[in-house]
């Protein structure tokens, strides 16, 4: 079973997964209504936006706080606009083709452009689980005083865990997902409260574009490779291409379009959560003259400030953050495997290949904050290879039928795409500078 790829896995096999079809069909007949109707397809999107809330963001955000306040919350407010956009285009494209974004890229790209799109993506997901991994045991060391590379084997542990799930099904995965991000938003929520930030700074933090020097755009690149995900961009198409079939034209858009609503309903609460993590630094750290670049010393800082129970919600969301998305890049990178190259291993084998990279970042030294930072530069990179893709297949009617892209679409798919080639370009100056 652990054998097979992500989408292979969601394929309506079992007993529970024909159900799941039953139900989601007459929810597509009409013979289900209001929330009835809608539960069958709430699911997929939650899972990839765990990618959004991982610890890297945390990372960034806590930076961006404590240095500029509200200045940056706009990013975050753009970056998930984009985010909407760009796991729509994912998740439609699984859903029109029965495909998902890398096995499109083998069909119609030549040999060499799928390896080498397999061999960055990989990299990025090094880069993903490096952050992930890092954070999840940077949390235990927060709240128990576990030494970091003890707490590092106890997130490999529980990492294995949470794969385990999809012995259960999909629906136990996405239960199981749903769970853990519904506690890192209450974690925040309750930061928010104990913070008492000025919601007139908050709500022009978010619509006025403005930087602040050279560092705010360094900044504000790594906010945006934190929020729009690359390897989330390949797992959303794999979590859509089987789980519910379409029948006919006519019922894959009725499938997007209740797909759509997942992804809205997703994309506003890891966004909320990110505005989050910059209000509650800026309402605690940056207000007090405060400029704090390690999450260690802003778990101390808070709990300084509003109180133990305040460091405790900010230290649990961190672990519970590091672990559901770490399991999240592990699918991630069996999706890219099996699609770009159609190879793949175990995921266990996976997931315990890719604990070495963090685990030899732990044992060097290298100051854990630095390296998630470092991370999110890395993905922001990875972002038009995930993308540009994406763009081309769903705005090409051969292959998304009666689900094309519409002009409007595509043409914002575009500028995003330009967007982020551009801050790309930037960094890159910038560190030959």
């Amino acid at each position: 079973m652990m054998e097979q790829s992500i989408a292979q896995q969601t394929t309506p096999v079992t007993s529970k997964g024909l159900d799941h079809q039953t139900s989601a069909h007459a929810a597509l007949d009409g013979r289900t209504k209001g929330m009835k109707r809608l539960l069958p397809f709430l699911g997929p999107a939650f899972i990839a936006a765990v990618a959004y809330i991982d610890p890297g963001n945390f990372a960034t955000n806590i930076t961006a706080g404590s240095k500029y306040g509200y200045l940056l919350l706009w990013v975050i407010f753009a970056s998930n606009l984009m985010a909407v956009l760009i796991q729509s285009l994912s998740a439609k494209l699984g859903i029109a083709t029965g495909k998902n974004l890398p096995e499109v890229a083998h069909d119609r790209f030549p040999k060499g452009v799928s390896i080498f799109l397999w061999i960055q993506s990989e990299l990025v997901i090094i880069a993903t689980d490096l952050a992930e991994f890092i954070g999840a045991a940077l949390g235990l060391y927060l709240l128990f005083g576990i030494p970091m590379l003890p707490a590092a084997v106890i997130t490999a542990i529980g990492s294995f865990a949470i794969l385990e799930l999809q012995r259960r099904g999909y629906r136990a995965l996405e239960a199981g997902i749903a769970a853990m991000v519904l506690i890192v938003v209450l974690a925040f929520a309750f930061q928010v409260i104990a913070a008492n930030p000025d919601y007139a700074a908050v709500g022009a933090g978010m619509v006025t574009p403005r930087f602040d020097g050279v560092d705010s755009v360094l900044l504000a690149a790594g906010i945006l490779g934190a929020t729009v995900m690359p390897h989330a961009i390949y797992l959303h198409s794999s979590l859509t291409q089987n789980r519910i079939v379409g029948r006919n034209e006519a019922e894959k858009k009725k499938i997007f379009k209740l797909e759509f609503i997942d992804i809205v309903l997703a994309m506003l609460i890891a966004g909320a959560v990110n505005m989050a993590m910059v209000v509650v630094s800026a309402g605690l750290l940056f207000k007090n003259g405060l400029v704090v670049e390690d999450l260690d010393v802003a778990f101390h800082q808070f709990g300084t400030i509003a109180g133990p129970v305040t460091a405790i919600s900010f230290g649990l969301g961190l672990l519970i953050a590091g672990l559901s998305s770490s399991s999240v890049g592990t699918m991630a990178g069996d999706v890219v495997m099996q699609g770009f190259i159609n190879k793949r291993i175990n995921l266990y084998v996976r997931r315990a290949i890719t604990t070495i990279p963090p685990l030899a970042i732990i044992i060097s030294g290298v100051n854990p904050t630095n390296a998630l930072v470092m991370s999110q530069v890395v993905l922001s990179f990875g972002i038009a290879f995930a993308l540009i893709p994406l763009i081309l297949f769903t705005s090409n009617r051969k292959i998304m039928g009666s689900l094309l892209n519409h002009r409007v679409t595509t043409t914002l798919g575009w500028m995003i795409s330009a967007l982020v080639v551009s801050l790309n370009l930037f960094l890159v100056a910038q560190m030959l500078l």
